[in-house]
């Protein structure tokens, strides 16, 4: 849980971005005590000694987790070593492990990048380029598409609720961002929804600012 103590076992750099709450959704979701360390990316204090002596990239997430003495960055990471120093969320080995890998893969590879495109052109730069408007919009319907049909059928993406999703969710609650009707996908505005209704998730959402959890 979020504390403002100085002795946490687990210091979180964070804004509020997808690949933000990733990290303190699933931290929530582990009931870790953590310490939330705002980094504001509009203002460009990622660039700053705090975060850039723990992140050479200079973005966020990083978090230190002072107990084993070590600084994570990268969110698909974070979240896998978060699942491994726990035993939750993440299967330890066979082939459920290798399914939800490829998945968090495919969050981090296609996703997350595609949809954050989908965000820059078309949300906060629209008009700039009618080109990349068209292509990242293409690309994140095939996307939804993708998911949709991964998600027919099933609960969660990866048999039981696992750190597939938590990676996922985020980045699909940002739908208006990315101008996409989500009731249009049944499958996967079913598993946004039971998602969005877990507490935890909620609470990691307003992680650095206290914002409801979006509803399509």
């Amino acid at each position: 849980m979020a504390d403002s103590a100085s002795n946490t076992a687990i210091d979180l750099y964070t804004w509020g971005t997808p690949n933000g709450r990733k990290v303190s959704i699933m931290l929530e979701e582990l009931g870790l005590d953590y310490k939330v360390i705002p980094v504001d990316i509009g203002k460009g204090v990622q660039h700053e000694e705090a975060l850039a002596s723990r992140n050479p990239n200079q973005k966020i997430p990083v978090i230190v987790d002072h107990e084993a003495g070590l600084t994570m960055m990268e969110s698909g990471a974070i979240l896998m070593y978060l699942a491994k120093k726990t035993g939750r969320l993440m299967s330890q080995s066979g082939t459920a492990y290798w399914e939800e890998m490829q998945w968090l893969m495919f969050q981090t590879g296609h996703v997350g990048p595609m949809l954050g495109q989908t965000h820059h052109f078309v949300h906060f730069n629209p008009g700039k380029s009618s080109y990349a408007e068209e292509r990242y919009s293409k690309e994140t319907r095939r996307l939804y598409d993708v998911l949709n049909t991964r998600l027919t059928g099933r609960s969660y993406i990866c048999g039981d609720y696992s750190v597939v999703d938590i990676a996922t969710w985020p980045w699909i609650s940002r739908f208006e961002f990315q101008h996409m009707n989500l009731n249009e996908y049944p499958a996967l505005c079913d598993w946004y929804l039971r998602i969005a209704e877990r507490e935890a998730v909620q609470r990691g959402y307003g992680v650095p600012d206290p914002l409801p959890v979006p509803l399509p």
